[in-house]
């Protein structure tokens, strides 16, 4: 996997604006020699983009598509998908104005939705259910699993809304036609029928619950990731757990959380009145008061604007920290694994102090 460095921005050089449909373009980067070993990254991993829009500083974070290279060896390019969002102040600039030539503020790889590949990897047979723009980190995944392990299989199960909408259309059928006989391919669509295959409609609970072992030996599977709208994510990770897959083998990536679980407040009644935050940062530590409702990383980010965060919806897991002392209460969480929230782990960007004093490790 690739190495856990604190993320940075970089200038990079746009080499290629692709329209993949009406509403998602595909952006290349060309990355520098002296700048590659910055870019190493591990299948699944996103790139956080940055502007400045009207004085106010826009950061967007895209999973990277294109396979990681053999052996951890250094990128020359990076590929990011881009959905439009209506009104999104980073999108409609991606779609309206971005031209080969540009140059963009452009963060080292993150993120923990991965499949560590490793020349001695046992093959396996892997498989993903995804929703729109989710299939973005699976396309890299899928690609170098298949690329990299000779005898592995990979499944993958999309649901869009039509064809026309499909991001990554022609790189999926090229994978079918490199590896007819490693690589199986399952459509739905939920607002167009189809000639052959899946009837339209969503892939809820039941339907995934019916599905999943008519295709693939579920519970053998080496590995599952589910990525897209937060309903199809969290129908898959219960349908696989009811058909008894152990939660270690279910990798999860939430790309909208518009309809997901409002944050919980009902703690805020009994936050200290006053409280401070110790984080350490880079090697240097520092101590500031909690001011209001803000969380840990707005505490932090008003004495050290270098602190690390890309989101701050909870989502992306850029501002992960390990709480070293004291207590928070989380917002929302979906970026940590249960194992990693046991182990100690935070949202900095989610997380309130229920204690006076609490120290985060960005370091660690």
């Amino acid at each position: 996997m690739a190495a856990a460095a604190r993320a940075r921005f970089h200038r990079l050089p746009v080499t290629a604006v692709d329209r993949l449909t009406d509403d998602s373009v595909a952006l290349t980067f060309t990355v520098p020699p002296d700048l590659r070993d910055a870019y190493r990254h591990a299948p699944g991993q996103h790139l956080a983009l940055r502007r400045t829009v009207d004085g106010t500083e826009v950061r967007r974070t895209y999973s990277i598509c294109s396979a990681a290279p053999a052996d951890g060896a250094a990128p020359h390019t990076l590929r990011v998908g881009v959905r439009l969002v209506d009104g999104g102040a980073f999108s409609t600039y991606a779609h309206k104005e971005i031209a080969v030539g540009d140059e963009l503020e452009v963060m080292t790889p993150a993120g923990r939705f991965t499949l560590d590949i490793t020349p001695d990897a046992a093959p396996g047979h892997y498989a993903a259910v995804v929703g729109g723009s989710g299939i973005t980190p699976v396309l890299s995944i899928a690609t170098t699993v298949l690329q990299q392990q000779p005898r592995a299989r990979f499944c993958l199960i999309r649901s869009d809304r039509t064809t026309a909408s499909t991001m990554f259309l022609e790189e999926v059928a090229d994978l079918k036609d490199r590896y007819p006989d490693r690589f199986q391919l399952v459509t739905v669509l939920s607002r167009e029928e189809q000639q052959a295959g899946l009837a339209s409609g969503r892939l809820d609970q039941e339907r995934l619950t019916a599905l999943l072992p008519a295709l693939l030996p579920v519970e053998r599977m080496a590995g599952w990731f589910l990525c897209g709208p937060y309903g199809l994510v969290q129908s898959a990770e219960r349908a696989l757990r009811g058909l008894g897959v152990r939660r270690e083998r279910i990798h999860e990536e939430i790309f909208h959380v518009d309809e997901g679980p409002a944050p919980d407040r009902t703690a805020a009644a009994s936050a200290p009145a006053h409280s401070t935050v110790t984080a350490q940062l880079d090697g240097r530590s520092g101590t500031w008061p909690v001011q209001g409702a803000e969380s840990l990383l707005e505490t932090v980010l008003r004495n050290r604007t270098d602190a690390p965060y890309a989101c701050k919806g909870g989502v992306c897991g850029t501002c992960r920290a390990f709480l070293v002392s004291g207590s928070v209460r989380m917002d929302r969480n979906f970026a940590l694994e249960p194992e990693e929230t046991e182990a100690g782990y935070v949202l900095a960007c989610q997380s309130h102090p229920t204690t006076e004093k609490v120290e985060l490790d960005f370091d660690r």
